[in-house]
């Protein structure tokens, strides 16, 4: 049995609020990335900015999510044409929730940090599956098959 998708609210990069309960009746991408700019987000998101007719024609709404600002999110968006929102996170209360803040090291420092993680929500508003291991350069075309597959 599926896990019900956990409901909150957030400001995305044009400051517009989300409630993921709004999106009940259509799939969600709900992809958790570490930092607006970086070569591992850039990625993923343009990956999915290039499939975006794809996830569009499969009734998928796609929502980004990081602790940065909304000013960094436009700047993000704006540099890479990105179609789609990218939530403002900065009290971490959605990653929290979804349980994508890990601890992390670099340089021999341990930090909590965000984790590349996906959940795709079904129509129904159910998490049909968890992306723990998400590899930027071909999430987009994994995400579309699994949606095709519950589809099916």
């Amino acid at each position: 049995m599926f896990t019900k998708a956990p409901n909150f609210t957030a400001l995305d990069q044009n400051n517009k609020e989300h409630l993921l309960s709004d999106y009940t009746g259509k799939w969600v991408l709900l992809y958790f990335y570490p930092k607006d700019n970086t070569p591992g987000c850039t990625q993923e998101a343009c990956m999915i900015r290039d499939e975006w007719d794809k996830f569009k024609d499969l009734n998928c709404c796609v929502l980004g999510v990081s602790a940065d600002s909304q000013k960094s999110h436009k700047k993000f968006e704006e540099k890479h044409d990105l179609p789609f929102p990218l939530l403002v996170d900065s009290e971490r209360k959605i990653i929290k929730l979804f349980g994508v803040e890990k601890e992390k090291s670099m340089f021999g420092k341990t930090f909590l940090g965000i984790n590349r993680e996906s959940f795709l929500i079904n129509p129904q508003g159910d998490i049909v599956k968890h992306y723990t291991k998400v590899k930027p350069a071909v999430h987009a075309q994994e995400v579309l098959e699994d949606i095709r597959s519950f589809q099916d």
